[in-house]
C-alpha cells in the first residue's frame, strides 16, 4: 500500500505542500515563510542541515506523507535526532503511513548512533498525542518554547 524512501530534491514542492497542510491544521498557516529555494539550499547544499523521508502511495506514486528530521546536541545526552515534522495528508491518515514514517525515523536515530530522539506535539492535538502514547513516549510538561526571528535578532544586535 505504501513505500518509504529518502527524500530527494525533486520532492521538495510536494514537501512544502504538506508543510503548508500541517500549518493549516495547526491553525498557523501564516507562520510558514520557508521557500523551495531555501529548502533546496539547506537540505541539498554542501552542508545539509536536515533530512527527510517520504511515504509514497504505491497505487499512484503520490507522496502522501513526510518525516523531516535533523540532529541536535544535548549537553546531558549527546547527539539526538530531532523529528521536526511528521505529516500525512488528511485523506490518508489512519492507514498506517504515520507509523511507517515514525518507525523509519526511530531506525535512523539508531543508524546514526543517536542517544535518542525528540519532537514536540501541540497539547491540543489529541490524535498525535494518542499516536505517540502507543509508543510509550514521554510527553513532558513544564517546558516552554522560546524563539527569536532573524529580523528580531538583527534589531537586538544593532542596539
Amino acid at each position: 500500500m505504501y513505500s518509504l524512501r529518502e527524500g530527494q530534491k525533486s520532492d521538495l514542492p510536494r514537501v512544502l505542500e504538506l508543510i503548508n497542510e500541517l500549518a493549516l491544521y495547526e491553525k498557523a498557516p501564516e507562520q510558514v515563510t520557508n521557500t523551495l529555494e531555501r529548502m533546496e539550499k539547506e537540505g541539498f547544499g554542501p552542508q545539509p542541515v536536515y533530512g527527510f523521508f517520504v511515504c509514497v502511495k504505491d497505487s499512484s506514486q503520490e507522496i502522501i506523507g513526510i518525516a523531516v528530521y535533523y540532529y541536535r546536541y544535548s549537553t546531558w545526552k549527546g547527539k539526538r535526532l530531532y523529528l521536526e515534522d511528521i505529516v500525512v495528508t488528511e485523506s490518508e491518515r489512519g492507514n498506517g503511513a504515520g507509523k511507517l514514517l515514525f518507525d523509519r525515523v526511530m531506525a535512523k536515530s539508531l543508524e546514526e548512533e543517536c542517544s535518542g530522539m525528540m519532537w514536540q506535539v501541540l497539547d491540543w492535538n489529541a490524535p498525535a498525542i494518542n499516536f505517540y502514547k502507543k509508543y510509550d513516549a514521554l510527553l513532558e510538561a513544564g517546558w516552554l518554547n522560546a524563539h527569536l526571528q532573524d529580523y528580531e535578532i538583527k534589531k537586538l544586535l544593532q542596539s
